[in-house]
């Protein structure tokens, strides 16, 4: 009796990884463009438009920053642009390492079952991150 052919199950297995695969390969070439052109340097990107008309930091302002020092390998000055993004790109990092996992063993997709009440928690976090950059009290928090 022969073994069984190889050939379908790397197909499966090929198949499995595409979405993951294919998301790294997208963030990837994101992450090349932000290390190579510097957020840092005026009129490289667009300003933030919150920021420009009201003078207040978004949550996401200093993100890009953030972003270029963690490619060049600076935590501190990535914590320092944006601490709640370097946050969600460490907690990315470890969603999208389970869901290769998960897709390799099983087949599944990302292992994420968010309730309502998670929603409720990440929008309580992001408020009260912005809300406190813009205070005085809160200024070690600002870009």
């Amino acid at each position: 009796m022969s073994a069984p052919a190889r050939g379908p199950r790397r197909a499966r297995t090929a198949a499995r990884l595409a979405a993951p695969l294919g998301v790294a390969a997208g963030l990837g070439a994101a992450v090349a463009w932000v290390a190579v052109v510097d957020p840092n340097r005026p009129g490289r990107y667009p300003a933030c438009p919150l920021l420009h008309w009201t003078g207040l930091y978004c949550p996401g302002c200093g993100g890009l920053r953030g972003l270029h020092a963690l490619a060049h390998g600076d935590l501190v000055a990535a914590l320092g642009a944006n601490a709640l993004a370097v946050a969600g790109y460490a907690a990315f990092a470890v969603l999208w390492g389970a869901w290769l996992v998960r897709a390799v063993r099983t087949g599944g997709g990302m292992p994420v079952d968010l309730r309502a009440k998670h929603w409720w928690v990440l929008a309580g976090i992001v408020l009260a991150f912005t809300t406190v950059r813009n205070l005085p009290f809160g200024a070690v928090l600002a870009p």
